[in-house]
């Protein structure tokens, strides 16, 4: 069982990327922050566990478009967050990047992408490349259950499983492909039985559980780096929140967001928190401590000066 101070570890970076989509939603809500924005409530656990795992000063990390948690989880600060989804100059990307391109390699993580499951074939190269550097880096590329229907990941997936490249693929399972249930869109819902099509390691884990991540991703690492090539895992979890800003949801049945809401991460670990004899009132200190970090780094980014206009050319490559 892990330690008390490592649990409480995975509650302050999970309450971090709560804390941190709630106040995005706020900003968005103002109009302070504009475009389109896809939040991660509900599925901090897998961010935090996986990370929690890797190696970040040579590891590389390939969310998709739902990145805040992904980019926050690796260590960046809310405030660079905050200012590049605000479009400031200070931003970590000075305000180029936005919600869904953002990067942040000096954290290890390596790019968004707003192109369904084209994180795959990205990581899959960062792998072939740690094959002749001598790195020993592992890749992570993680994309939503929708994305394994596309032609990329199943190109990265057998391009790696006949390299025995090291990289984790890892499905972030949240039970929708945007607005339509999963069952609805394979014969077979259990996606990591796939894996066996190309030859690999595929396991299911509870995407709500974040030293349960924790695990399965450090021992996908492990053997990653051991020369035992790629392993596809699925993480089952519910996003609390649409697929982006402004989905009304109707597509969801009545009590199945009240029935999530009660065996989300936050609120799970926080229980069991509790019943292992942790007080009150140091669970909440952690919360409170989190909350003024954010209000803190949201206000701090909102006084700073937008990006200049004129240097909307820079660091273009083609």
């Amino acid at each position: 069982m892990p330690e008390t101070a490592e649990l409480l570890g995975y509650l302050e970076s999970m309450q971090r990327i709560r804390f941190f989509e709630e106040e995005v939603a706020r900003l968005r809500a103002a109009g302070d922050l504009v475009g389109s924005i896809h939040l991660c409530n509900g599925q901090e656990a897998i961010y935090t566990g996986a990370c929690a795992a890797l190696d970040l000063d040579r590891d590389a990390v390939f969310p998709t478009y739902r990145g805040h948690g992904w980019t926050l989880a690796c260590g960046a600060p809310p405030y660079l967050l905050f200012a590049e989804l605000l479009g400031r100059r200070t931003g970590i990307n000075g305000g180029r990047g936005g919600s869904a391109y953002l990067t942040a390699p000096e954290y290890g993580m390596y790019g968004e992408n707003s192109i369904v499951g084209a994180g795959a074939p990205i990581a899959t190269g960062a792998a072939l490349a740690a094959a002749y550097d001598g790195s020993g880096r592992v890749a992570l590329a993680a994309f939503g259950d929708g994305a394994m229907n596309q032609g990329a990941v199943h190109e990265a997936l057998n391009f790696a499983a006949v390299r025995r490249l090291p990289v984790i693929f890892l499905v972030e399972n949240n039970r929708y492909s945007e607005l339509t249930p999963i069952a609805d869109m394979v014969r077979v819902g259990k996606l990591y039985k796939r894996a066996s099509a190309y030859g690999i390691t595929g396991m299911r884990i509870d995407g709500n559980d974040p030293h349960g991540v924790h695990l399965a991703v450090r021992h996908a690492a492990e053997r990653a780096r051991g020369g035992e090539g790629p392993i596809l895992l699925e993480a089952v979890t519910q996003r609390l929140v649409g697929h982006y800003i402004g989905d009304a949801q109707h597509y969801r049945p009545a009590g199945e967001l009240d029935e999530a809401a009660a065996d989300e991460p936050i609120v799970r670990l926080s229980a069991g928190l509790r019943a292992a004899g942790v007080p009150a009132s140091e669970i909440d200190a952690v919360a409170h401590r989190v909350q003024t970090e954010i209000a803190e780094a949201s206000a701090r980014a909102l006084a700073d000066p937008l990006a200049d206009p004129s240097t909307v050319l820079e660091h273009l490559y083609a």
